[in-house]
C-alpha cells in the first residue's frame, strides 16, 4: 500500500515541506521512533517529533509524574501528578497531532526487553537520566544497526552525540565506563529543553535525509556562559560494543 500525505498533512507540515520536500515528509510519516524516557529530555523530544509528523512514536517509561518534575518535563502538568508518564505524555501528543500513532509502553528498559523494543523502530532517542540504561540502549542500537541520538544534561551543561553504527563512534567509545550516578541532580529546565531540541533536530535530519548529521562530533553546551563547543571523536578499535564492526 502506497503511503501518501493527506491534504491536512500537506497544510500542517507546509513550512518544513518547503525545506526537504514531500519526499522528506513521507520519510517522516513512514518512520518509527522510540523515545526512551519521558523526563526533561524525553518530553520536548516527543513533542517536536510529533509536531514534525513522525508516523509512529513509542513512548517508553515506567515512572509516575511527581511535582518536582514540572520545572522541565513539559508534557506533564499539575493535573497529571500521580499518573504514569506515558499516559500523561501520550494524551498531549495525540491532541497536538492526531495524524501520529502514539504507543504507550509502560515499563523499565533493561537487557531483557531492549532488543525487542529497538527491533520495532528505525531510530532511538535518548531521554534517560542514568548511564546504565543509556549503555544498554547504545549496545542494542549498535547490534541492530539503528541510529541512536544521545544527550545528557546536568545543571546548565549538556552534551549531544549522534551514534550511527559503522559510520562513527558509539557512546561507549566516547565514554568507556558509566560515570557516577547522582540522584537527584541539579538541572535548569531550559538546559534539558535545549539539548532535547538538538536531539529532535538530528533525528528529523537522519530520517528525512536532510542536512549534515553530527556523527563523530561531541557537541557540548554551556548554558552558564551561553556557549557551544565541539570535540572530534572517533571509534576505538578496542571498544567492546562497536570495535569489531566494519567501517
Amino acid at each position: 500500500m502506497q503511503i501518501k500525505l493527506t491534504p491536512n498533512e500537506i497544510e500542517r507540515y507546509d513550512r518544513q515541506i518547503r525545506l526537504f520536500g514531500v519526499e522528506g515528509q513521507l520519510k517522516l510519516k513512514k518512520a518509527k521512533v522510540l523515545v526512551a524516557g519521558l523526563g526533561g529530555l524525553g518530553c520536548p523530544i516527543a513533542l517536536y517529533l510529533a509536531a514534525a509528523g513522525v508516523g509512529k512514536i513509542l513512548l517508553v517509561d515506567k515512572e509516575r509524574v511527581e511535582l518536582s518534575n514540572l520545572n522541565r518535563q513539559i508534557l506533564h502538568w499539575t493535573k497529571n501528578i500521580g499518573e504514569f508518564k506515558v499516559k500523561s505524555a501520550a494524551e498531549k501528543l495525540r491532541e497536538l497531532n492526531p495524524e501520529v500513532d502514539i504507543e504507550e509502553v509502560n515499563l523499565e528498559i533493561n537487557e531483557d526487553n531492549i532488543h525487542d523494543l529497538v527491533s520495532r523502530v528505525d531510530l532511538v532517542v535518548d531521554g534517560m537520566d542514568n548511564w546504565r540504561t543509556r549503555f544498554i540502549i547504545n549496545k542494542a542500537c549498535v547490534v541492530q544497526s539503528k541510529p541512536f541520538v544521545h544527550a545528557g544534561v546536568y545543571g546548565m551543561y549538556g552534551q549531544l552525540l549522534v551514534v550511527i553504527p559503522h559510520k562513527g563512534p558509539c557512546l561507549q567509545c566516547v565514554i568507556p565506563k558509566p560515570p557516577p550516578e547522582k540522584h537527584p541532580f541539579p538541572i535548569l529546565g531550559t538546559t534539558a529543553g535545549m539539548l532535547a531540541l538538538m536531539q529532535a533536530t538530528e533525528a528529523i535530519k537522519i530520517i528525512a535525509g536532510y542536512g549534515e548529521v553530527a556523527v563523530g562530533r561531541l557537541i557540548v553546551y554551556d548554558g552558564y556562559n551561553m556557549s557551544f563547543s565541539e570535540v572530534k571523536v572517533s571509534r576505538r578499535e578496542n571498544c567492546p560494543v562497536c570495535g569489531s564492526l566494519s567501517k
